[in-house]
């Protein structure tokens, strides 16, 4: 019992002693670093009496330069906010110009329809003006027109004939003239609205006869039927 405890004694004597010393180094360690610290601010304080001598100095004498602004004390100092990030990422600055280009092609993609239809519209309306000018010269070089070759063949007829078996017939009689059958069906029409012809429905079916009273065809009346057909 009296070894071991001399032992522990011996231990404990020297933890005793060891951190006797660490905490005697450890209190100097802290003078010397306060009086280097007091030093040094004895020394920031006097530069900073030096700076402003010298700027007051330096504005009397008229000398156009920027003052230098004195070092911040280190417990002043702050830390900088991050930045934040846009929330639509780098493609942000490139969604207008998308925009842009998008519009600009639909502009151009209806100014093209735009210009299509204007063309479309002039086509026909030469095409129009051609027909007219086709019909025109046939009739002034004596041929018959139309409405004229649909009453001389209704005339010509015993039985009620349909507007399809008019355009067939004058089609066979004339196929350098292209005569259709809807052109037919509408001179048959006029024809029936001026009394030239009568009109009898079967069904579904309508057939056309000549008008026992029907007067010739004049001049004026000619003009007056569909042309297309010539």
């Amino acid at each position: 019992m009296s070894e071991t405890t001399t032992a522990t004694s011996e231990l404990t004597s020297q933890y005793a002693a060891q951190v006797a010393g660490d905490l005697e180094r450890n209190v100097k360690e802290q003078e010397r670093i306060s009086a280097e610290i007091t030093a040094l601010q004895e020394q920031l304080a006097t530069l900073q009496h030096d700076n402003a001598v010298l700027v007051t100095m330096q504005n009397a004498l008229g000398i156009p330069t920027a003052p230098v602004e004195p070092v911040a004390a280190p417990d002043s100092a702050t830390v900088p906010a991050p930045r934040k990030k846009s929330p639509a990422g780098s493609g942000t600055g490139r969604q207008p110009q998308a925009k842009k280009k998008a519009a600009a092609g639909q502009t151009r993609a209806t100014g093209r329809k735009t210009v299509g239809k204007k063309a479309a519209a002039k086509k026909t309306e030469a095409t129009k003006a051609e027909t007219a000018k086709t019909a025109t010269a046939k009739t002034e070089a004596g041929q018959p027109t139309l409405v004229e070759l649909v009453r001389a063949h209704l005339g010509e007829q015993s039985e009620p004939r349909s507007a399809a078996e008019v355009a067939d017939a004058l089609g066979k009689a004339h196929p350098e003239r292209g005569i259709k059958t809807t052109v037919v069906r509408s001179t048959l029409e006029g024809l029936v609205a001026k009394k030239h012809a009568q009109r009898t429905k079967q069904g579904t079916a309508v057939f056309y006869t000549a008008s026992d009273a029907a007067e010739p065809t004049t001049a004026s009346e000619a003009e007056d039927g569909p042309e297309q057909g010539r």
